[in-house]
């Protein structure tokens, strides 16, 4: 994976965290408990994007309009179902965080199995290249 591809979804972390932490201490921000699951499902949503958006780009697929758009409309789903579910007395949002927790397992499962096989194919091209340097420097 490029820096480049991945630019997008870490600065976006950063500054997401950035923008609340600096928020919460020097406003005193207060959010009402009722809104704690809304938030919740889309912090949890958001970052599962990102974790989409970082295994999009070690696939070579990354496109910022479609991370940029599946942020927004993933945060603002989970939030909905979670409200919608309230309203008819169904805890939807327990649905959506067992989605979105797979989501996020399987991307992180994705991208290490990633690097182990990038580690274990430069690991054998090492292992290839001293054999033939062995080869060629000791005489037949």
């Amino acid at each position: 994976m490029r820096l480049r591809d991945a630019a997008l979804p870490i600065s976006g972390m950063i500054l997401g965290l950035g923008v609340g932490v600096f928020g919460f201490r020097n406003f005193h921000i207060h959010i009402p408990p009722d809104y704690a699951p809304y938030l919740s499902l889309a912090a949890l949503a958001a970052l599962d994007t990102v974790f989409g958006g970082l295994r999009a780009g070690l696939e070579g697929r990354f496109q910022n309009d479609i991370f940029a758009s599946g942020f927004v409309l993933n945060t603002l789903l989970a939030s909905t179902l979670a409200w919608v579910g309230d309203g008819l007395g169904i805890n939807l949002g327990l649905v959506a965080v067992l989605v979105l927790g797979s989501r996020l397992f399987n991307n992180l499962s994705l991208m290490r199995r990633f690097y182990l096989n990038k580690r274990a194919l430069l690991k054998k091209q090492q292992e290839e290249e001293a054999v033939q340097t062995l080869q060629t420097s000791s005489p037949a």
